[in-house]
């Protein structure tokens, strides 16, 4: 009986405070939007809604409506006393009964009521804010929330070595004005997805991260490289039986520690320091590069096949990004995409020329992800049929089986909503040709005013056990007296021993 009694209690506020359609349209948006936000976090604790575009109603919809209404409520009564010519007091005591607006010792129920509710509001809006925020810290919300826009960088994140590593991790820094300032950007980006007035595809201007002091020296801390790692790269022919043609390097990684010697950590090391300047600012060209010395002094080694106006807006001082410019949102070399594959089984290589028509077939210019399916699933299933039709029906599971990840592949790598092919977006580790990667600074044409050059040589960052040969660790082996490479391989391995 009392919460019948209660409940007409709040009915009759609810009238009484609905005094024009200004009124009843705050208290329906504010009542119905709280009663459909309780429900909702409810079904999400029970697992029943798990999609994020639920969350994003849930968390940022209906809050707003509830602030609107309980914003339209005040001016609805604002407008009624003007257009009534009474004042407040005088409307009170008509539209609400004498036991509720006679005044008590704490006050009239009318007052108290106000009161109550003014609470509950802030706690609802307190409650709801952080979840809100929660929820547009999680990847699934920054990854599928714009999904033509960060689809390519959700893919590519999910499989990713920071897979695990939260969006705003790395993107967002710590404390209150770096939490004001993504919301602002994160603003600004709605409006240019809303009018679709953004760059496609996305730039990447690493002014706009947070330092790599203050992101990956969290968990990369540059103290704690030690000495050197092998590592063994594996790259397939496209002969016919795709031949695996190994490639080993010893890695030396160390930041030069006392008593160690410097390897390619090296360039954050605190006390190093290198800053240089880029062609656009868009870190692929050098203009000059200047390195302290012991003394406090920067020696500079300027591109010599540059014109003398060349000049850049931004100087850099070298971190972490300039290497690993590419540390989650990772888009694959094609070749190197399929060397992978084949490396980890999931494409047959006792196909015959699997390498050579794989990559023909992911790499051919397709006008949609559409066009690109059928194509890729023609030109390998088409392949085998006209030059093998035997092994076309033997090993029909394999071919398709190839198909479905060739498909994947280029899924992965590819997104022509956004104009992302193979190498929009390169990765500087390592050097594929040369002039890219480790070849910007380390190459002839960076020259100091003493002639002297950045080391290039082969083995300032790594030594060198196999390159495209037939085993892993070829140049540790006794070269045959007939092998016309036998003194670089017997250099290398002398290289290797004395490092060690």
């Amino acid at each position: 009986m009392e919460n019948t009694t209660m409940f007409q209690k709040y009915l009759n506020f609810l009238r009484g405070i609905s005094v024009n359609w200004f009124g009843k349209i705050g208290v329906v948006l504010a009542t119905s939007s709280f009663i459909t936000f309780i429900i909702l976090e409810f079904a999400r604790i029970l697992g029943i809604f798990t999609n994020q575009y639920m969350g994003l109603i849930t968390y940022l919809t209906f809050p707003t409506l509830f602030l609107i209404g309980l914003v339209l409520i005040p001016i609805g009564w604002w407008r009624y006393t003007k257009q009534r010519g009474k004042s407040t007091k005088e409307l009170l005591n008509e539209r609400f009964s004498p036991d509720d607006v006679v005044a008590h010792q704490t006050g009239s129920r009318l007052f108290l009521t106000v009161a109550i509710l003014t609470l509950i509001n802030v706690i609802f809006m307190g409650g709801a804010s952080v979840r809100g925020l929660h929820f547009m810290d999680t990847p699934e919300f920054c990854g599928t929330t714009c999904h033509t826009v960060m689809n390519p960088e959700w893919t590519t994140y999910q499989d990713s070595p920071h897979a695990r590593v939260k969006c705003v991790e790395c993107h967002v820094g710590e404390g209150v004005d770096a939490l004001i300032d993504s919301k602002l950007n994160g603003a600004r980006q709605m409006v240019l997805a809303a009018f679709d007035i953004y760059s496609r595809p996305i730039p990447t201007p690493v002014h706009r991260l947070r330092p790599a002091r203050e992101t990956c020296e969290k968990c990369h801390w540059p103290d704690k490289f030690y000495g050197s790692k092998l590592k063994t790269i594996i790259h397939y022919d496209r002969d016919s039986t795709s031949t695996p043609k190994y490639t080993t390097l010893g890695l030396k990684i160390d930041t030069g520690h006392p008593g160690e010697r410097a390897g390619i950590h090296w360039h954050i090391g605190k006390e190093n320091e290198v800053r240089y300047a880029s062609v656009n600012d868009e870190r692929k060209k050098m203009i000059w590069v200047e390195v302290r010395q012991e003394d406090g002094s920067f020696k500079r080694y300027t591109n010599q096949r540059l014109h003398e106006d060349a000049h850049a807006e931004d100087i850099r001082t070298f971190d972490c990004i300039d290497c690993h410019n590419r540390a989650t949102h990772i888009y694959e070399d094609p070749e190197t995409a399929i060397d992978d594959r084949i490396r980890k089984g999931l494409l047959d290589r006792s196909l015959p020329y699997l390498k050579r028509e794989a990559l023909s077939a992911i790499t051919a210019n397709y006008p949609n992800q559409a066009a690109a399916m059928s194509g890729i699933e023609a030109h390998l299933s088409g392949f085998y049929q006209r030059n093998y039709p035997r092994i076309a029906g033997q090993k029909m599971a394999a071919i398709d089986q190839a198909i479905t990840v060739l498909q994947a592949v280029y899924n992965r790598n590819i997104h022509h909503q956004m104009q992302i092919e193979w190498g929009t977006y390169p990765s500087h580790i390592g050097h594929r040709g040369t002039e890219d990667g480790c070849f910007r600074c380390h190459n002839q044409n960076l020259v100091a005013e003493d002639g002297s050059t950045i080391a290039y040589d082969c083995t300032t960052c790594h030594s060198i056990l196999s390159n495209e040969e037939d085993s892993p660790f070829k140049y540790l082996e006794t070269p045959s007296e007939t092998d016309r490479n036998a003194m670089m391989h017997e250099y290398l391995k002398n290289e290797f021993m004395n490092w060690y």
